[in-house]
């Protein structure tokens, strides 16, 4: 069976942890090299992962004629930059969440990729591939729970080391970024279509001067809503609840679904609640197996640049909503 080779740019601790098992297991992912800014770096990350071939720098990996595609879980500023350079060289990329610093990085890196057309590029929104959503978005389409008229979404956790790329201003930290990204990608999904106007709340470290407590409200008209919050300074927790006008569906664990156990959604039409169990899936696995599928097949990418670009927007909506105060 044909197997896409991948290699991964950095030792970036969601790689090691999650991603790279998980496409060391995919039926369609195979995992040949790893790149650090250092050889040593590199041959530790390797000899730890059980990688054949380990690079000193992101160039020497890029160059690697073994090599397919990329994985890039670079700080959110080494996302566009090095997605284009591996375009550029030829590799297809799965780039992790959010796809760019800004909207207007986010459509250069889509300018270049239209110049490529053969070259497959996809954001790294792994829940989307879990079978909790696609049970739960069939749902919704298939009128389960009624009109669908608004979504709650909840994510954070507490962080305030002073070191982690998430609290660094200056290369892309702070929770609407690392997280609030989540809440917007889901309701943009369920709802399958754009809001029309946002409103944002947000709450800045002193310190770090990164969004630690974000609150926002997406208008996606005839009355419809979509309300989230997210922080880095909370206690960790995270639940999305769909709600239509006969029904409403919850997520118990939306977003880090666990790779080792099953995971469960509630159906709540009436008085009448129904517990469906999923069994236990690696959605980081079925990401890359999608993502390699697409690149084997030459099929479109289950989420294209475009969306990515399109989650990127709400997300500079509500920041600008949130220091105007006004909607965006």
């Amino acid at each position: 069976m044909k197997k896409l080779r991948i290699g991964i740019i950095s030792t970036a601790n969601i790689g090691m942890a999650k991603v790279t098992p998980a496409m060391q297991g995919g039926q369609f992912t195979e995992v040949v090299a790893i790149a650090s800014r250092t050889q040593e770096a590199a041959e530790t990350a390797a000899r730890k992962l059980g990688i054949t071939r380990a690079h000193g720098s992101y160039e020497a990996l890029l160059a690697d004629t073994e090599v397919d595609a990329i994985y890039n879980p670079l700080p959110n500023h080494g996302h566009v930059p090095w997605t284009i350079k591996a375009i550029q060289a030829g590799k297809h990329v799965l780039c992790e969440k959010p796809i760019a610093l800004s909207v207007a990085e986010a459509n250069e890196l889509l300018a270049i990729s239209r110049q490529h057309p053969h070259i497959k590029v996809m954001e790294a929104f792994m829940y989307r591939f879990h079978p909790q959503w696609i049970k739960a978005k069939a749902l919704v389409s298939e009128g389960a729970i009624g009109d669908l008229r608004t979504i709650h979404s909840f994510f954070s956790y507490f962080n305030n080391d002073p070191a982690n790329v998430r609290n660094i201003a200056e290369i892309g930290g702070g929770g609407l970024m690392d997280i609030g990204c989540y809440n917007i990608s889901v309701s943009r999904l369920i709802f399958g279509r754009e809001p029309t106007r946002v409103m944002g709340i947000v709450d800045y470290d002193p310190t770090f001067h990164t969004d630690r407590l974000a609150s926002g409200i997406l208008d996606f008209g005839s009355g419809s809503t979509a309300t989230f919050t997210c922080s880095t300074q909370l206690t960790n927790y995270q639940r999305v609840n769909i709600y239509g006008i006969t029904g409403r569906i919850e997520i118990e664990i939306p977003f880090n679904a666990p790779p080792d156990k099953p995971c469960r959604i509630w159906l709540q039409r009436g008085g009448d609640i129904q517990e469906i169990a999923f069994p236990t899936t690696d959605q980081y696995s079925a990401q890359g197996d999608a993502f390699a599928l697409s690149v084997l097949n030459d099929t479109p990418v289950p989420t294209p640049l475009e969306d990515a670009v399109a989650n990127m927007n709400v997300i500079e909506r509500v920041l600008r909503s949130g220091k105007s105060e006004a909607w965006a």
